[in-house]
């Protein structure tokens, strides 16, 4: 009551009122200046320490002597200025010190600050009580300073320890109420301490009048409190702007991004929320661990794949990025960054099934059929053994052809669902590519292991050829399937691949069987025919071949009409492979166009150097006349090696023309008009259609060698080469006889009106083109 009493009656309440509201108004501005000065760090620490310690002294200062001039003794008083100012100092140096103490990091920090700001404002009251002169006696009872002072000190921890807790809300406010009951409830306390006791007389003190006071107290609380909250307005916008910015930025990114402080989570984007699956309400201030377990053990500046719990209990595989940052109460925050790998783990998993499988059927790839093939390699000797079958599609070109390659790929798929519900348990069957297959099947019984193949490969053929409904019709494949045994016809496993192909090939070209095994002598014809071609590559790198002219003879005035260059292979030991052998594996891998060529510039080389300008003859192969840029060779060649066009005849077969005659037509127009002559040669056998001599107009006819032999015994070969001679006569085109060897062959030729011949009876080929020597110049005029 004696409070109350001092506060009622011996206060004006209009001034009490000012006071409070400078004491409430200093207060917050104070506590938002320490919340501020606890979040920041170096240069921005101090200032921050130096606003919160003037502004919070000047609202404790200004309470203090609003407060006093509301106080009205019975007696005239007036305040010293050096006291005065001193309290000022007191409390501004005081709150700083609280201000620096309590901001500090240890545990007990605000507590201890909070005691030394209640200290602080008593020793402000007290020191400013010291400094009023007043002529009376002023007896302060003990008991109410005590209690003043213990109130300063209990309230004013209270008011740094809510201050201090990051975890309250509206702690700022809350901190703000007891510091304003700090300050009140110690100078009231205090103020009823005082008992004043008149000495009677008029003071005669020289002092500050209470209007200046009035005056100095409001400037005071005007300069510093104006100066906090401008700077404090100033920086509330900044990071204002700041936290609008960082939520900007949050919701630009596309992963999941949460702001964590000690509270829970504090800030977030829609990603994320998305992510979870719950509504923003539920998400702010819970946990981020209870999203993602793991979350808290996750260190600093790591990015780790863990796993998110979403609303619907679904499990999402995520990976968490975290870093740690300070707020703006000096309390920690995570960051993290949430990567939703749903996607790419999918996109991971198709890229590995496709790495491993086929994209169209969905069987196994080479990749996958190579390391299923080793694995099974190595289970020998402790399995029987297994069978590989190499599988080729029989008429799958056909149905591209004919219905398209969409249609074409359904039935690759239909075929491979075939092959899979055909198989058994430990059965294996992949697509290599096309219309390839491939399959690995395990046998049990070692003593009938070409049974248990026959069996399996049957039961795969069958589900293979099973038809497939499309574009109104039934289609269907056949399939050529090639066999080979492990261990029996292989020791490694790309020898065995090569077996079960070279078996494949042959039940594609047998008319009765599409199951084959593979036998030795496949594997002797392939590696023979692969010396070959490697021999062939070599020959045409190191110029190992060479060129042989054999004379072309007339028959009329029996004189060299020109030569035929014929291609020849001279081995190391000095004998020849026959062209017959070479020549076709050149023309099946292709090697034939650069032999070609070759053999037509060295030819024309030689042959301008000849005595006389004889004609030269030249074969050209089916696969060189199916090249469109046939003619721009020949004209190349024959501008490099200045021979002239008109004596180069260019030797064709009937059997190269027949595959695709308006072309070959063309092509061999285009020749024509260059200047060189066109022979047909080997005419008598093949197709020797009397359309192609319609369909161009060549320049020689050449009858084949094969009639030759068979005129003394055959007499429908007699009558085959008249009427051959006969049809040259009639479409005035020369003919030339090859492989005339007797002297009966050349009477006969002789007699029937054949224009030239050639033959060993007459030269036979050499490396020069020699003239005919003196016995076959007597031979030639003695029949």
């Amino acid at each position: 009551m004696r409070v109350v009493t001092c506060l009622v009656e011996d206060h004006s309440l209009l001034l009490v009122g000012l006071a409070a509201a400078v004491c409430v108004i200093g207060s917050v501005i104070t506590m938002n200046l320490f919340k501020k000065m606890r979040s920041s760090r170096g240069v921005s620490h101090v200032t921050w320490l130096f606003m919160g310690g003037a502004a919070g002294g000047a609202s404790i200062w200004c309470t203090h002597f609003i407060a006093m001039l509301a106080w009205r003794p019975e007696v005239i008083s007036t305040y010293e200025p050096v006291l005065t100012a001193t309290s000022l100092g007191v409390a501004i140096v005081g709150c700083a010190i609280a201000m620096m103490v309590g901001a500090a990091k240890y545990e007990t920090a605000p507590l201890l600050g909070g005691t030394i700001f209640g200290i602080s404002v008593s020793a402000m009251h007290y020191t400013g009580m010291m400094g009023l002169r007043t002529h009376a006696v002023l007896h302060f009872d003990s008991i109410y300073v005590v209690v003043s002072i213990l109130l300063a000190a209990v309230l004013g921890m209270g008011a740094y320890i809510l201050a201090a807790n990051t975890g309250l809300r509206r702690r700022m406010l809350w901190s703000s109420i007891v510091m304003v009951l700090a300050i009140v409830s110690l100078h009231f306390t205090g103020m009823a301490a005082v008992v004043v006791v008149p000495i009677g007389g008029v003071p005669n003190y020289e002092g500050v009048n209470d209007t200046l006071m009035a005056f100095g107290v409001a400037g005071v609380a005007l300069l510093l409190l104006g100066s906090a909250l401008a700077s404090y307005v100033l920086q509330e916008q900044a990071q204002g702007r700041e936290r609008r910015r960082l939520k900007s930025l949050l919701e630009s990114s596309v992963d999941g991004m949460v702001v964590e402080g000690p509270n829970g989570i504090m800030m977030f984007n829609q990603a994320f929320a998305e992510l979870s699956g719950v509504a923003a309400e539920t998400l702010r201030h819970s946990s981020i661990s209870r999203w993602i377990e793991d979350a808290q053990s996750m260190s600093d500046q790591t990015v780790v794949q863990s796993q998110m719990r979403a609303d619907d209990g679904e499990m999402i595989p995520v990976e968490v990025a975290v870093r740690t940052d300070h707020g703006d109460a000096g309390e920690d925050l995570r960051l993290f960054s949430v990567r939703d790998l749903r996607r790419r783990l999918e996109q991971e998993r198709r890229i590995s099934f496709l790495a491993r499988n086929d994209s169209l059927t969905g069987l196994p790839n080479r990749a996958s059929f190579l390391e299923k093939l080793e694995r099974m390699a190595q289970l020998h000797p402790q399995a029987p053994g297994f069978a590989l079958l190499a599988i080729d599609l029989d008429r799958f070109k056909e149905v591209n052809d004919l219905y398209g390659h969409g249609v074409g790929d359904q039935l690759l798929v239909h075929i491979a669902g075939q092959m899979k519900a055909a198989i058994r348990n430990g059965e294996f069957v992949a697509r290599l590519g096309g219309d390839e297959f491939v399959a690995i099947l395990p046998l049990n019984d070692a003593s009938k292991l070409r049974e248990e193949a026959v069996a399996a490969a049957v039961r795969l053929r069958d589900a293979m050829v099973v038809p497939m409904m499309g574009e109104h019709t039934e289609m269907s494949c056949g399939a050529s399937v090639g066999v080979a045994l492990w261990p029996q016809d292989a020791d490694e496993t790309s020898i065995l691949i090569n077996n079960a192909d070279l078996a494949m090939y042959r039940a594609k070209g047998s008319l009765s069987e599409d199951i084959c095994f593979y036998e030795k002598t496949m594997d002797e014809a392939v590696r023979q025919r692969r010396r070959v071609t490697q021999g062939l590559r070599d020959a045409l790198e190191n110029e190992e071949f060479e060129l042989y002219y054999q004379p072309q003879v007339s028959v009329g005035n029996n004189e060299i009409t020109g030569y035929e260059a014929l291609l020849r292979w001279r081995q190391k030991d000095g004998s020849f492979i026959s062209p017959a052998e070479f020549i076709p594996v050149a023309e099946d891998t292709g090697l034939i166009l650069p032999i070609g060529e070759w053999v037509l510039r060295r030819a024309c080389e030689e042959a301008k150097h000849w005595d006389k300008p004889l004609r030269l003859a030249v074969n050209l192969s089916p696969v060189q006349l199916g090249h469109t840029d046939l003619p721009r060779l020949v004209h190349q060649i024959l501008i490099d090696t200045g021979f002239a066009p008109a004596r180069l005849e260019l030797e064709i077969t009937e059997t190269a023309m027949i595959t695709d005659m308006a072309r070959s037509t063309f092509i061999l127009r285009q020749l024509k008009a260059l200047g060189v002559s066109i022979a047909m040669d080997d005419f008598g056998t093949g197709y020797s259609s009397l359309s192609t001599l319609r369909a161009f107009p060549f320049d020689k006819i050449k009858l084949d060698r094969a009639f030759m032999g068979e005129l003394a015994d055959n007499t429908q070969s007699r009558a085959i080469i008249r009427a051959v001679l006969s049809l040259g006569e009639s479409l005035s085109i020369p003919v030339l006889a090859e492989g005339v060897e007797t002297v009966d062959q050349l009477n006969f030729l002789r007699e029937q009106g054949c224009d030239e011949v050639q033959g060993y009876l007459l030269g036979r080929p050499n490396r020069r083109a020699l003239p005919l020597s003196q016995e076959s110049v007597e031979i030639a005029k003695a029949s």
